[in-house]
Formats: structure tokens, sequence, C-alpha cells
């Protein structure tokens, strides 16, 4: 029923690759994250922006007391009951040390960050898609081996039973084929569960309906290039995305060191105000009508407390650049191993490859000559199908070696962050 309902589709890397891009949700959040760094940006902008602020107030007055200092001779003076307040005031910082510049800085790096940070994302889904991938062509090919042997060990086990009815083979080897033959579906029913799995991991991965049956497109390694070790080591203290993450920290880092330095120097800003007040109170009697006033100016203000409290975060923040610059060396080496034992893979696995097709050769050898002489009545059936199934299986070690090659090679560009 499964199989009835499922949509079989034939994908390629590259267009796994963009269903990813569209689809997958790890994706999607660092793509929203990076969104959201740069409006952070444009919050820390703000701050260049002036500051206006404006009230307005209505109120109720009822009438003063007049009394002596000792409290004595009192009489009443009347305010009119309707009150009024409105103030406006503009501010415009010209000269915050740098405070602002460095927020603003520091908002961008976070942004930066972000951005590196969701194509590391799409670098590890990317790489975990290929991994998939290359393993269930892999197991498409165990699925040929153990069909393929499944069919021979039939046909064995059928010869064996015309010869048991003739009398020239022994029950006990029928009971033996007839093990075999449960390994083997055993065997091969892993092999079919072992890909529902991966078939789920990258349905979810892709953003595909569950129900969908992925088939690998042919793969090979043809297009590949040769490349040295050097070249893959340029290219990844460049392009390695946990380096350039580690440069980014430092430069956060130095920032910070600013932002703290920018604490220890006066603000500085430019101010005009405007109030309207009614009725004016400070008269006796009162004065019914409005008064108005206003006026500009330059504030200055500095915390003098700094001088002795922010040498300790200054301090805290110029270990914290030492440290980032520590880090990025760590990571530097990390990659360089990194690169290193990957590189070794890869040129392993060309090895592997040679060695594999040399027997396949080998094995195709083995099958003409055992089959040249089942034709001449020289050998049993038994030994042309095993010359056959040794035939098969190298061919298909052959091609997954040709598939660990891919492998090493994507994960050379997984280590470098050009995949």
């Amino acid at each position: 029923m499964y199989a009835q309902d499922a949509t079989v589709q034939s994908l390629s890397i590259e267009e796994m690759f963009d269903l990813a891009e569209q689809n997958n949700s790890r994706i999607k959040v660092s793509i929203t994250a990076v969104r959201e760094a740069q409006e952070n940006v444009r919050v820390a902008e703000n701050a260049y922006l002036p500051s206006i602020e404006a009230s307005l107030s209505l109120s109720y007055n009822g009438d003063g007391l007049i009394l002596d200092r000792n409290f004595g001779n009192s009489f009443k003076a009347e305010i009119p009951s309707f009150g009024n307040n409105f103030a406006l005031e503009v501010s415009q910082v010209i000269y915050a040390g740098g405070a602002i510049s460095n927020s603003v800085k520091m908002s961008e790096l976070q942004a930066q960050l972000a951005s590196l940070n969701a194509d590391k994302n799409k670098q590890e889904v990317r790489f975990l898609i290929i991994g998939n991938y290359l393993e269930l062509c892999k197991l498409n090919n165990q699925l040929q081996v153990f069909d393929i042997h499944i069919e021979q060990t039939q046909k064995v086990l059928d010869d064996m039973k015309i010869r048991h009815q003739q009398g020239t083979a022994l029950h006990n080897d029928i009971t033996r084929y007839e093990l075999k033959m449960q390994n083997l579906e055993y065997n091969r029913t892993q092999i079919l569960n072992a890909k529902q799995i991966i078939n789920n991991q990258l349905n979810v991965a892709l953003g595909l309906p569950q129900n969908t049956i992925i088939v690998p497109d042919s793969v090979g390694i043809e297009h590949l290039t040769e490349r040295e070790l050097d070249n893959w080591q340029d290219e990844a203290q460049s392009s390695a995305l946990p380096i350039q993450m580690a440069a980014k920290a430092i430069e956060m880092s130095e920032h910070k060191v600013k932002l703290s330095n920018s604490e220890r120097l006066p603000k500085i800003a430019l101010f005009a105000f405007d109030n309207l007040n009614g009725p004016v109170t400070i008269e006796i009697p009162a004065i019914d009508k409005n008064f108005n006033y206003w006026g500009i100016g330059v504030g200055i203000s500095y915390n003098f407390a700094r001088l002795y409290k922010s040498n300790k975060n200054i301090r805290a923040d110029r270990l914290g650049v030492q440290k980032a610059n520590e880090e990025m060396e760590v990571i530097k080496e990390q990659i360089f191993l990194a690169m290193q034992a990957a590189h070794i893979k890869y040129q392993e696995a060309y090895t592997l490859l040679e060695t594999k097709e040399k027997s396949m050769e080998l094995a195709n050898q083995n099958y003409e000559i055992v089959n040249y002489r089942y034709d001449n009545d020289l050998a049993l059936i038994t030994e042309l199908l095993d010359a056959s199934s040794q035939k098969l299986e190298a061919e298909l070690q052959a091609v997954n070696a040709r598939i660990n090659i891919l492998y090493n090679y994507y994960k050379l560009h997984y280590i470098s962050g050009t995949l």
C-alpha cells in the first residue's frame, strides 16, 4: 500500500541542494536570524537621529492659600480653575566618544556573523544531504548484490533438490543452502529498512512529503579535478567558515574595547525647548494667561565615576581580544589538520578504486575461465554461480569505491567552506 501511494522522484545532488535552500527548516531559521540581525543594525542606527519629546497636560486648579510663617493670618488666593501645560524638547547628540558608532559597528558585525552562521548551517545541511545521498547509492548497490545472490542461491537450491531426488546430493547440503537463503533474506530486509530510514531523513532535509521515494541520479567522478594539498589549504584558510567567524569575533572584541573606552569621554549634545504654561501662578493673584518661553543650548555630560570604574572593564575586554586571537590560531590549526586528513583519505580513495578495478578485472577473467570449463562439462554449476557472484560483487565494489571518492571530494569542499 505504501509503494502504491508513494511518489518516486529522481534527484541529482545539485537538485537536492536547491530543494534544501527552499524548504530546509534549519536553513530557514538561520535566514530569519540574519534578517533579525540586519534589523537590529537599523535599530542601533536610530541613535544617530535626534530625540524629540513632547508632553501635554490639562488640569483643574484649586485656589491657593496664603499664610504667615506661623500659619496665621490666612487668606485665599484665587487661581483660574483651568490649567494647561505643553512642552517640546529636541536634542541631538553631536559627540559621544564613539559610543554610537561602535555600537552600530557591533550590530553590523553581529549581522555579518549571523550571515556566516547561516552559510555554515547551509554547508552542514548540504554535507548531510551528500552523506545520505551517497549512502543511499551504496545501499542500492548492496541490494542488487543480495538480489543476485538470492537468485543464484535459489538456482543452486533447485538444482540440489533435483540431484537429491536422483540420489546424487545429500539432504544436509539442501539444509545448508536453505539456511543461507534465510540469512540472505534477512540481510536484504536490513538493507531495505536502512534505505527507508535514510530516505525519510532526506525527505525531512529537503522538505518533501514523507511518501516520496528518492532515486539517486547517476554519480560519476569524471568531473573531479585533482588538486594539490597546498591549494586546498590555501582555499581553506581564506574560505573556511569557522575561520571567517573567528575573524568576526576578533573584530567584535576590538570594538568592545573601543566601546568601553568611549565611556570615559564626555557626551555633547545640542538641545532646543519650548514650553507653554497657563495660568501664570508665580504672581499673586495668579494671571489667567498662557506663558510661553523657549531656549536653545549645548549640553555636556561627564560621568566621573567611569574614571575608576571602567579600568577593569577595559582590561577584561582586552583579554577578550587576546582570547579571540588565540582561538583563531586554534581554529586554523584544526582546519589545517582536518584538511590534511581529508586529503589523505581522498588520495586513498583513488588507490582503493584502482584496487577494486583490478579485482573486477581478475573476477571477469575468472568468470570467463569457469564459464568455458562449464560449457565443456569440466566445472559444476556451483562453480559457475560462485564465479558469477564474485564478478558481480567486484563490479559493485568498484562502483562503491567511486562513491567513496565522491564523498571524500565533497568533504574537502565542506572543510574548505566551498561546498
